[in-house]
């Protein structure tokens, strides 16, 4: 039997075999899917950790050169900061202890701050996720609904413009788009009035957690927020347009039309329900960057978050700073990988198979 496609909008989760049934994929296959899928991102993350053990080694061979500047003279009070961070050890006792320290989140102390490195990318962690989180929600939002709308008015002015500014705002450097929203609206640049902030999360002397903090906070956040919402509005709209454009010429919305359904509810029940799983994939894995956050847009912008404090590492270089954001920003996209697979894996059972 020749592979169908039902009314209510939804291809069938499987092929359909010589008797007319569904082939569903059986329980053995679906956790041996699983267990593929889980197996690899935990591969894909051990390979991560062995990278940043001797990255930043190969970066700077002699961190204890770097940790002696200003503060040890003499060889005694080299020797002293070289015992202090353990950088004595043989580079494999070096490595497991790393190892165990991995597993416990304890990535030492920061060079530059001389505090655990974990309370200082907690403190920092709230700024970036309410930036990144709030541009990446915003940007789903819009992105869907002009490439939904783009798909449907297929070559007319809305399409035509749409698609045109999302992918010439898309190309664009990040901190580029920054700068020139900045000096548009925050400097007073060729007699602009000033709108907003200059850079900061909030205002000196305002308690954040108030409610008038709350709206300082959010005041300062705007311009970021809109810098990186442009920036990637033309991820979410073309996919959204691109996968609307195939479904719409799929038999089952010719019947829901002949059925007598007005155009926008076949577009809202039908068309778009079964367009938007590569949205939810790229959404998934978007997530994952929530963590990394955007480095540029925070310097840019001069925003006390996990950017700028990658930023700051750099500069040193602060390694075990470095080989905690690192370690962090790349489990966070393999955790976003893998909880994409498993999503659409859920959403289209014939994937399992």
């Amino acid at each position: 039997m020749s592979h169908t496609i039902d009314v209510a909008g939804y291809e069938p989760e499987a092929p359909v075999d010589t008797s007319g049934e569904i082939t569903k994929p059986s329980r053995a296959a679906s956790w041996a899917w699983f267990a593929r899928k889980v197996l690899g991102s935990m591969a894909t993350l051990g390979f991560i950790v062995v990278v940043n053990f001797f990255l930043f080694r190969v970066i700077n061979p002699h961190p204890e050169r770097t940790l002696a500047r200003g503060r040890a003279k003499t060889p005694e009070q080299v020797q002293a900061v070289i015992e202090k961070y353990g950088l004595d050890k043989p580079l494999p006792e070096q490595f497991l202890i790393y190892l165990k320290n991995i597993v416990t989140l304890d990535f030492g102390d920061s060079y530059q701050y001389s505090q655990p490195v974990r309370e200082l990318m907690l403190d920092r962690l709230w700024p970036t996720v309410v930036l990144v989180g709030t541009s990446t929600i915003l940007s789903i939002v819009i992105g869907i609904w002009i490439g939904t709308i783009a798909a449907w008015n297929r070559g007319r002015t809305f399409d035509q413009l749409s698609t045109t500014s999302t992918i010439t705002l898309y190309s664009m450097p990040e901190w580029w788009l920054g700068l020139i929203l900045f000096f548009l609206f925050s400097t007073g640049f060729a007699g602009m009035p000033q709108f907003f902030p200059i850079g900061l999360l909030h205002s000196s002397g305002v308690d954040p957690t108030s409610l008038e903090g709350v709206v300082d906070t959010s005041w300062h956040l705007i311009l970021p927020v809109v810098t990186l919402t442009l920036a990637y509005l033309a991820e979410y709209s073309l996919i959204m347009r691109s996968a609307l454009l195939d479904e719409m010429g799929e038999d089952y919305l010719q019947t829901a039309r002949a059925k007598g359904l007005a155009d926008v509810l076949v577009r809202r029940r039908h068309a778009m329900r079964n367009a938007l799983l590569p949205v939810v994939t790229l959404v998934s894995l978007n997530l994952g960057f929530i963590v990394s956050g955007a480095i540029t847009i925070e310097t840019v912008f001069s925003i006390p978050g996990l950017g700028l404090l990658t930023t700051d590492a750099l500069r040193i270089p602060d390694i075990p700073m470095l080989q905690g954001t690192f370690f962090v920003f790349s489990a966070a996209v393999v955790i976003a990988n893998l909880v994409s697979n498993l999503l659409y894996g859920f959403l289209d059972p014939r994937v399992r198979l």
